[in-house]
This record gives structure tokens, C-alpha cells and sequence, in this order.
């Protein structure tokens, strides 16, 4: 198993799916995950997301009528130190559209690529080789670690 090659300062974006993996405690991508967060812990760089991704974690908790994972995911959104959650503002959506159009890329997708380029982040981190075509983004794909 490899290991994510992490920058030495500035910001690092993660997808939707590395919350999924950490709360829910999937391996192998959770190990994977794990200097990451410690990095953050360290002050060796912020680790920022979207607000989009409240809806995305939420939902399988809700279905599932799972209050406990639903409270675990509410505390690394909210209440964690090493996360900050960025708003969905129209100036990224804007950014969003041209991405779709010059992409194809799905709108939530579209809309992680382009608050992590609008917040200049040194690396993307995601389980989607997609996001690899976006030019602007130094994306990092846990099963290429693998």
C-alpha cells in the first residue's frame, strides 16, 4: 500500500467520498487517509470541502434511519477542527458551468472541482479518476495509491 504524497503547506480538497471512507471507517482507503488528517492535526496545511457535501453524506444516514452515523458524519462537518466546509457561492457555480461545459463533468463534481480551484488547493484527494481530466486540479486518486 502507498501513501498519499501530501503538500507542505496550503490547502488540500477532499471529495465527499474521503469523508465517506473516514467516518465510515472503510478500508483500505481509511488507512490511506489517516496521515492526512494527522497532517492537518500538525498544522501542515488545511483540509477544506465543500458545503455540498452535507448533502451528500447525510442522505445514507437518513435513509438508513441511522442516527449514530448520522451524528458521526455531523461531527466531522461541523464540529471538526481539521475540516472547513466552503460555501456554495455563485461565483463557483459560475466556475461549475464551465467545467460541465468543457468537461462533462456531473454537477456535484462540478461544483467540488471548481471551489478547489477557486481556493487554489494544492491537491484534490478522491476515489474518482475522473476528476484527473480538469485542468487546473493536482488531483490525488486513493486506488492509484493502493
Amino acid at each position: 500500500m502507498g501513501t498519499l504524497n501530501l503538500p507542505e503547506s496550503g490547502s488540500v480538497y477532499v471529495d465527499t467520498n474521503v469523508i465517506i471512507y473516514t467516518v465510515e471507517k472503510i478500508d483500505p482507503y481509511r488507512t490511506i487517509l489517516q496521515v492526512l488528517w494527522q497532517a492537518s492535526r500538525k498544522g501542515q496545511f488545511k483540509i477544506v470541502s465543500s458545503e455540498l457535501a452535507i448533502l451528500e453524506t447525510l442522505v445514507k444516514p437518513r435513509k438508513e434511519n441511522n442516527s449514530v452515523l448520522e451524528s458521526a458524519f455531523r461531527q466531522v462537518l461541523f464540529a471538526s477542527h481539521e475540516l472547513q466546509l466552503v460555501p456554495v457561492s455563485a461565483s463557483i457555480l459560475d466556475m461549475a458551468a464551465s467545467l460541465r461545459a468543457n468537461f462533462g463533468v456531473k454537477p456535484p463534481d462540478a461544483i467540488h472541482a471548481a471551489t478547489a480551484i477557486s481556493l487554489s488547493c494544492k491537491l484534490f484527494v478522491t476515489n474518482d479518476p475522473f476528476f484527473k481530466r480538469i485542468g487546473g486540479l493536482q488531483t490525488a486518486v486513493l486506488s492509484d495509491v493502493l
